[in-house]
Formats: structure tokens, C-alpha cells, sequence
């Protein structure tokens, strides 16, 4: 046998022996250890368990949807007395300070001012004493002259009066009692003597 022949016949031995191995394998039907990569396996959300959204919410409200202030707090309405600060009155007497109370009643009961001249009959005319100590603060309410036909004005007066206080403080006296007419309108409406437009 030549050394041609003799190389041609390992050459197919080895094939032959590669071939039977490679079968071997396969037949086994699994891979060899070494083959088999150990892949931890993917975590997936249960289904009871979905991942909660962040509810979305704009950056100027608070959770109950009212503003929230740069320190993320609600802020809170301005106090009732914060709301009309009555001042100091510069009136270093009665006269002068009936002025500065009849613009004090005028300016917290706008609604309620009668607007133009007054018609030549009237539902009622009162006079009124207003005692205001040195606070502000009314003291006694006394009628000189009472509308005592239509009691529930008189009442709504008095009403009206004790609403607005505190009343601007007479800084240059210890307490003042100043006196205005009420013209009152039978629309509710009415307007003081002090300030009035005139009558028809």
C-alpha cells in the first residue's frame, strides 16, 4: 500500500469515528452540561399586583385642589378685622368725627347707600347716638328720635351700626358720642344726613 492509500484510509477512519460520536450525541437527546447556559429567569409583575401610576397634579394646587403657597400650604383668608382696618381719626370733636364715621358706614355698606337724591317721602327718619370709646369700639346706641312705626328698621339701623365697628379711633379724645339722621328708603336702602345727596 502506498503512503497516498495508507493517508486516504486514516483520513476516512476518522471520519467514521467522528461520524459514530456525533450520533452517539445526538441520540442522548440532551446537551452536554457544559452547552447548557444557566439563564436566571425573568421576573414578571403578578397580575394582582400592577404598578400604581402617580396620579398627575399641577404643580400650583395642593392635594384638595385649592393654590398652594411656595411652602405647599393652603393659604389661609385674611382675618375679619384684617379685612377693614378703620385707621385713626385726626376729629378733636364731635362734628368732626360724625364725618369720618358717616364715610367708615358708607364705605362697609356700599350696597346698601341709596344712590341720588331721596324722594320727598320716606320710609323712615331716625336720629341716632353712637358712644365710641377710645378703641373704636361702640359703647351704647341711644335714639333721640326713634322710628318706632317701622320697628324693624330701627332694628336693621342698629344692626348696621354695630357691623361696622370698630369705627376709626379718636386718637385726640378719650371717647366721642356722635350724632347722624338716618333717611331711610323702604327699598332697605338709605343714606345719613352727613352724607346725604339732598331730597326731592
Amino acid at each position: 500500500m502506498t503512503p497516498l492509500q495508507r493517508t486516504k484510509t486514516a483520513c476516512r477512519s476518522a471520519l467514521l469515528t467522528t461520524g459514530a460520536l456525533a450520533l452517539s450525541w445526538l441520540s442522548g437527546c440532551s446537551s452536554p452540561p457544559s452547552a447548557r447556559p444557566t439563564t436566571p429567569p425573568t421576573s414578571q409583575p403578578s397580575a394582582s399586583t400592577s404598578p400604581t401610576t402617580p396620579t398627575s397634579q399641577s404643580p400650583g394646587t395642593a392635594s384638595g385642589g385649592a393654590p398652594a403657597t411656595a411652602h405647599g400650604t393652603t393659604p389661609q383668608p385674611a382675618s375679619h378685622s384684617a379685612l377693614r382696618s378703620p385707621g385713626f381719626s385726626q376729629a378733636r370733636n364731635e362734628r368732626d368725627y360724625r364725618q369720618d364715621a358717616a364715610k367708615h358706614l358708607y364705605a362697609l355698606h356700599r350696597p346698601r347707600i341709596y344712590q341720588g337724591r331721596l324722594p320727598p317721602m320716606l320710609e323712615a327718619v331716625g336720629v341716632l347716638n353712637v358712644d365710641i370709646d377710645k378703641q373704636g369700639a361702640v359703647k351704647r346706641l341711644h335714639w333721640m328720635r326713634a322710628p318706632r312705626h317701622v320697628p324693624q328698621v330701627m332694628k336693621e339701623i342698629e344692626r348696621l351700626v354695630q357691623a361696622a365697628a370698630p369705627y376709626p379711633v379718636p386718637q385726640h379724645m378719650r371717647q366721642v358720642t356722635y350724632t347722624d339722621v338716618w333717611l331711610w328708603h323702604k327699598s332697605g336702602k338709605f343714606q345719613l344726613d352727613t352724607l346725604t345727596e339732598g331730597q326731592d
